[in-house]
C-alpha cells in the first residue's frame, strides 16, 4: 500500500482521552475475562498515577495479568470498549511514558520469568516482567550475562528496557537495549499476535502481502523505506547513542532486517510485548576500577579523551552535590571510604579481562597516563569485586540521592538525557551550565562520560509559577544547545511527556511526518499509550507538583520538623521505586513477599499524598482504604537507610496508626503487645505455670480467636529467674577501674532471655566497668509501633528522667536488643523534643559499638583464640540505623570467623509474625533468604542475631538456636 501523502501533512489521529464509558461496565466485563487481578477502586488507581517523573495521570484502571492469555482478554475488552492502553513495567520512567489516561497493564507482579536459556547461542527468552538483575542472577551461573546495565537494574524490567531502548554504564562495550533484541512476541491493540524478528528480502515482500495488521504494518514500513530513507540519513543523529523518537533508522537498514529493532524504545505507543528473546553476552571475568578525583568538574570532563583512548569497560562521572548527598544517606555514606578529601568530580572507570593480570595491567598503564599528563589529584584503585561492588552502589543510587533533596526544590528530569559525541562534553557542559546560570538555577551532574551522555538536573521548585517558566525556558534552550552539537535530546531515558514536544524541532516536520505513520499502522486509533512521541501535549501538563498543588498538615505527635513537616516527608519519596528490588536489602519486605506496588514504600508515599494533596478525602487519613495500603509495612525501617531520599515509612505509619486508632479505636490485641512488658511481669511471678497455661490447645484457640494471635508461632517462654533478680543475687567485682556503664535491660532480656543480659554483665565486667541498672520502665517500641504514641511518650519521658544524670557525666548506655535500644536513639527525641533525650540518645550504643569505642579507648579483653566461625543475621532497626560492621568487627576480635548472610527482614517485625493474618507472609519472608541460609550452615558455626524476633524466626523455621551476640563474646572469653 504505497502512501502518497505529503508526511508532513500526514493525517493527524484523534488522540483518545481514554474511556468514556461507565467505569463500572468496563471494570465488569474485565472482572469475567481475567484471572488475574483487576482494580478499579480510586485509590489504586493514585499508586499508578505517578513515576520517578514530574507528572501524574490518574489511569482508568489497573489490570495484574497473570499470562499472555490475560493479556489478550485485556487487550480484547479495552479495544471493544475502545479504551487506551498502558504496558507498564516498574514504573521508573522519568519522563512519564508509564502514566497516562488509560488501562494500565503491569506485568511486573506475575510475568516475571525466565522462560528459556540458550547458553550455546547465547540468548534468552523472556517474559516482559523480569527485572534485569534477575535475568542476569539466573544466567550468572552460566558466565553470561544480558549487557545493557541501567542504573535501576534491581526494579527496572525487560518489558520498560525494551520500550525505553535502555542503555547504561556499559554502553560504552554494549550498546544499547535494541542491539540485544532479536525477537519479540506482541499484542497489537486490536488483539492481534505478531512475532517481530529478522526478515529476509523475500519474507518481508510476503509479509507485506498478508491482510489485517501485520500486513498494514510492513506495507508501511516499505513506504518508509521508499519515502523517508534519505531523510532519515540526513536528519538522525550520527552518534549512536540515540532513543529519541522511533527506530526509522532501523527501518531502512539492508536485509536481512530485524522489525523488532523498529518497535524498540516506542515507550508503549506502538503495542503489548507478551515476550522477548534477547541476545546474552559473556561476563568479563576480572574487573578493577580506577576512582580518579577531580578539583572540579572540568578538569574531569577534559581529561576524559585521553581516559578513553585506554578503551575502558566504562567512564562514570559524579559530581560533588550527589557526594556530598551521600555522605548524609545512612546507607550510602558507609560506601564513601574510598573518596578521598572533599572532590568536586570522581571519574569511575572500569577495565575487563580475562585475568587479574590483565586488567592489573591496564589500571597501572591508566595511572602511568594520570601522571604524566597530571589529571586528578588521587586515585583510589579497586581489585575487590566486593569493593567495586559497593562504588557501583553508590554510583547508581545518584539518581535517587538527588531526588530526596528536602525542600520544594529538587533536581527535575528534563534535560537529564542529552548526548553528543563524548569529544565535546568539555564545550558542551559549561554552556549547559550557562544556561542554568541565565536562569537563576544550578544543577547536579552525572552519567556516562564514557559515551557523551550526562544525566543534568536543574533545580527548580515546580510548586511555582517562576519554576514553570524555568522549565520551558531551559527545556527550549537546552535544546537549541543540543542540536547545535548534532546531540540528542534522548539518549536512554526515553522521550515521554517531558521531551515528546521537542522531537519535531529535532527531526522536522517531514519525519513527524513519518513518525505519525508508523504510529498509525501499529495503533490506528491511537489508543497505546497515546500523547508519547507524536501529538504530545505541553511539557508543563499533568504535572504532580504545581502551582495549585497544596497539602494539607496532619497535627503530629512525631517530631517531623527535620523533613519539613510530615507532608514534605511524605514527599521525600520521589518514585524512582528502589523499594521493588527482590534480590538484596532489606527494603521492602512486603513488597518482596506480595510484588504488590501496594506493598512497597513507594505506593505507600503515595497513598498518603494523595490523602494530604486532596486528591484523596481528608477523611480517609483515619479509613479503612488507608489502613489497608499500611498494614504489610513491618516497621523494618529499611528505607531509611536504602531508600537513596531515605523516606522513612515506619515513622509515617507510627504517626498513622496513631491517628486511625484514635479515630477507630484501639484493638484488644494492640492493647495486648502494647503492654507486653506488664503481661510478661504478671507471667515471671509463676513462670513454669504460666508457661504451661499459655501452651494449652485451648489457651492457643483463645488466642487466636478472641486476639488474633496465630497459633501456628510459639510464644516466647518465661525463663525462671528474671533478668533483675539475678543482678540483685550476684555478687559484683569489687573494681571497676574504668568505670560504671549503664545497662538498659529491655524487656525481653529481663523476662525471656536473661542469660543475655547475665552475657554483657559477663563482658562488661570482665573489661572493668561496673554495671549499673536504673528503675526504668518499657522503652515503649511495642506501644509505638502498634499507633499508642501517647502512653510511649509518657515512658520516654520517665526513662529519660532517670538516664539523663548518666548521660549528662558522660556515661554510656549500653543496650542489647536493637529495636529497644535504638529507640532511645531515634523515636525518644522524635516523642520529647527536649535536650535531655537527645543527650542521652547521644551516650546511647548497643553492647558491640560500645566495646569497641572503648577498644580505641584502650580496652583489652582476653578472649580465647580464633578458629570459631560465625554466621550473622542483622537486625532490621540495626541494619537501618548504626548498621552491622561493629557487630562483624566486635566477633571477629573475639576470634569469630563471621560471615554475614543478606538475609533481609526474617519476617517477624516484633508482633507482626505473631498475627495470624500477618502469619503466612512472615514464613515466606523467613523462608526466602534468611531460613535456607540457616540450614546450610554447618552444624559447628554459631548462628548470631541481635533481635530478639529474629531469633524466634531462625528456630521456628530453621531449628537452629541463634545467639546474641553478647553470649557469643562471653563465650569467646578466656576464663
Amino acid at each position: 500500500m504505497p502512501a502518497s501523502r505529503d508526511p508532513g501533512t500526514a493525517r493527524k489521529p484523534t488522540v483518545s482521552s481514554g474511556y468514556n464509558g461507565r467505569v463500572n461496565d468496563l471494570e465488569s466485563d474485565l472482572r469475567k475475562r481475567v484471572r488475574g487481578s483487576v482494580r478499579f477502586d480510586h485509590g489504586s488507581r493514585l499508586l499508578y498515577s505517578t513515576d520517578a517523573s514530574m507528572y501524574q495521570v490518574e489511569p482508568i484502571g489497573v489490570v495484574i495479568p497473570r499470562d499472555a492469555d490475560d493479556v489478550a482478554a485485556a487487550v480484547d475488552v479495552a479495544r471493544t470498549q475502545r479504551v487506551a492502553l498502558l504496558p507498564r513495567g516498574g514504573g521508573t520512567s522519568l519522563t512519564g511514558q508509564t502514566v497516562n489516561r488509560a488501562l494500565v497493564l503491569d506485568f511486573s507482579p506475575d510475568m516475571n520469568q525466565v522462560l528459556e536459556v540458550n547458553p550455546e547461542e547465547l540468548w534468552a527468552r523472556v517474559q516482559p516482567g523480569l527485572v534485569q538483575d534477575e535475568l542476569n542472577a539466573h544466567v550468572r551461573p552460566l558466565g553470561l550475562l544480558f549487557g545493557p546495565d541501567t542504573s535501576t537494574s534491581n526494579r527496572a524490567t525487560l518489558g520498560g528496557m525494551l520500550g525505553n531502548n535502555s542503555g547504561g554504564s556499559h554502553s560504552i562495550a554494549y550498546g544499547l537495549t535494541v542491539e540485544h533484541v532479536i525477537e519479540l512476541t506482541t499484542l497489537l491493540a486490536d488483539g492481534t499476535r505478531v512475532v517481530f524478528g529478522t526478515v529476509t528480502a523475500d519474507e518481508f515482500a510476503a509479509k507485506c502481502r498478508l491482510d489485517g495488521a501485520e500486513g498494514r504494518i510492513y506495507r508501511e514500513i516499505r513506504a518508509i523505506r521508499a519515502e523517508f530513507a534519505e531523510e532519515i540519513l540526513r536528519r538522525y543523529p550520527k552518534h549512536w547513542r540515540r532513543v529519541a523518537g522511533y527506530n526509522l533508522n532501523e527501518a531502512v537498514k539492508e536485509f536481512p532486517l530485524n522489525v523488532a529493532r523498529v518497535v524498540v524504545g516506542s515507550e508503549g505507543t506502538l503495542l503489548t510485548v507478551l515476550e522477548a528473546r534477547v541476545r546474552l553476552v559473556r561476563r568479563p571475568k576480572k574487573t578493577a576500577l580506577d576512582v580518579i578525583h577531580y578539583r572540579d568538574i572540568q578538569e574531569a570532563l577534559e581529561s576524559s579523551q585521553s581516559i578513553l583512548e585506554t578503551r575502558p569497560y566504562a567512564v562514570e562521572l559524579t559530581d560533588k552535590v550527589i557526594l556530598d548527598l551521600a555522605r548524609n544517606n545512612i546507607e550510602q555514606s558507609q560506601r564513601m571510604a574510598f573518596v578521598n578529601g572533599d572532590p568536586g568530580a570522581i571519574l569511575i572507570v572500569e577495565y575487563a579481562g580475562e585475568t587479574d593480570a590483565e586488567v592489573r595491567a591496564r589500571i597501572e598503564a591508566l595511572e602511568a597516563r594520570r601522571a604524566r599528563e597530571r589529571f586528578g589529584y588521587a586515585a583510589h584503585v579497586a581489585y575487590e569485586a566486593g569493593e567495586q561492588q559497593s562504588i557501583w552502589k553508590l554510583r547508581k543510587a545518584g539518581l535517587g540521592l538527588l531526588l530526596g533533596m528536602k525542600g520544594d526544590k529538587k533536581p527535575i528530569a528534563f534535560v537529564e538525557d542529552t548526548c553528543v559525541d563524548p569529544r565535546h562534553l568539555k564545550d558542551f557542559v559549561p554552556r549547559f551550565a550557562e544556561i542554568f546560570a541565565k536562569h537563576d538555577t544550578s544543577g547536579a551532574y552525572y552519567g556516562h562520560c564514557s559515551v557523551g551522555c550526562l544525566h543534568i538536573r536543574p533545580v527548580i521548585d515546580l510548586k511555582t509559577p517562576r519554576g514553570l517558566e524555568q522549565v520551558r525556558a531551559i527545556a527550549d534552550e537546552i535544546t537549541d544547545l543540543v542540536l547545535e552539537y548534532s546531540g540528542t535530546i534522548s539518549s536512554e531515558h526515553g522521550d515521554g511527556r517531558a521531551r515528546s514536544p521537542f522531537l519535531e524541532r529535532m527531526y522536522g516536520p517531514t519525519l513527524m511526518g513519518a513518525f505519525r505513520r508508523l504510529k498509525s499502522a501499529f495503533d490506528p486509533d491511537n489508543r497505546m499509550n497515546p500523547g508519547n512521541i507524536v501529538d504530545s501535549p505541553g511539557i508543563i501538563e499533568n504535572l504532580r507538583y504545581g502551582v495549585s498543588y497544596k497539602t494539607w498538615e496532619p497535627k503530629t505527635l512525631l517530631d517531623f520538623s527535620e523533613q519539613g513537616g510530615f507532608a514534605a516527608a511524605v514527599e521525600m519519596c520521589n518514585g524512582v521505586g528502589a523499594c521493588r528490588k527482590k534480590l538484596e536489602g532489606t527494603m521492602c519486605p512486603s513488597y518482596m513477599a506480595t510484588r504488590d506496588e501496594e506493598h512497597s514504600t513507594r505506593g505507600r508515599a503515595n497513598a498518603l499524598r494523595a490523602v494530604l494533596s486532596g486528591r484523596l478525602a481528608p477523611a480517609e487519613f483515619t479509613g479503612k482504604r488507608l489502613y489497608e495500603v499500611m498494614d504489610l509495612c513491618l516497621e523494618c525501617k529499611g528505607c531509611k537507610a536504602e531508600c537513596p531520599a531515605n523516606v522513612d515509612m515506619a515513622k509515617m505509619k507510627y504517626e498513622f496508626l496513631h491517628h486511625y486508632y484514635r479515630a477507630n479505636g484501639l484493638p484488644l490485641r494492640n492493647r495486648l503487645f502494647g503492654h507486653i512488658a506488664q503481661l510478661n511481669a504478671l507471667g515471671a511471678r509463676a513462670p513454669a505455670l504460666a508457661n504451661r497455661l499459655a501452651n494449652l490447645p485451648l489457651s492457643r484457640w483463645l488466642l487466636e480467636r478472641v486476639a488474633g494471635i496465630d497459633r501456628r508461632r510459639p510464644l516466647p517462654a518465661f525463663a525462671p529467674q528474671t533478668f533483675e533478680a539475678w543482678f540483685r543475687g550476684r555478687t559484683a567485682p569489687a573494681a571497676a577501674p574504668r568505670g560504671e556503664v549503664v545497662l538498659f535491660h529491655d524487656t525481653f532480656v529481663n523476662y525471656n532471655a536473661p542469660g543475655i543480659g547475665q552475657a554483657a554483665v559477663g563482658v562488661l565486667e570482665a573489661g572493668g566497668y561496673r554495671v549499673v541498672l536504673v528503675d526504668r520502665k518499657c522503652c515503649g517500641r511495642p506501644m509505638i509501633s502498634k499507633g499508642m504514641l501517647e502512653e510511649a511518650r509518657e515512658h520516654a519521658r520517665y526513662n529519660v528522667a532517670q538516664l539523663h544524670p548518666y548521660a549528662s557525666r558522660g556515661i554510656a548506655i549500653v543496650g542489647l536488643e536493637p529495636s529497644c535500644l535504638l529507640t532511645l536513639r531515634d523515636e525518644w527525641v522524635d516523642l520529647l523534643r527536649t535536650d535531655e533525650a537527645r543527650a542521652v540518645a547521644r551516650q546511647s550504643a548497643l553492647l558491640e559499638q560500645f566495646l569497641l569505642r572503648e577498644r580505641e579507648r584502650g580496652l583489652s579483653l582476653a578472649f580465647a583464640g580464633r578458629g570459631r566461625k560465625a554466621l550473622l543475621h542483622g537486625h532490621c532497626h540495626q541494619k537501618a540505623l548504626v548498621g552491622t560492621a561493629p557487630t562483624v568487627a566486635a566477633l571477629a576480635w573475639a576470634g569469630y570467623e563471621v560471615s554475614e548472610v543478606d538475609s533481609g527482614c526474617c519476617g517477624m517485625a516484633g508482633s507482626f509474625g505473631f498475627e495470624r493474618e500477618h502469619y503466612d507472609i512472615s514464613v515466606e519472608l523467613g523462608n526466602r533468604r534468611l531460613a535456607p541460609a540457616v540450614k546450610a550452615t554447618a552444624g559447628d558455626t554459631e548462628v548470631i542475631a541481635p533481635g530478639i524476633s529474629c531469633r524466634q524466626q531462625i528456630e521456628h523455621l530453621a531449628g537452629r538456636r541463634a545467639k546474641h551476640p553478647a553470649e557469643a563474646l562471653w563465650q569467646a572469653l578466656a576464663r
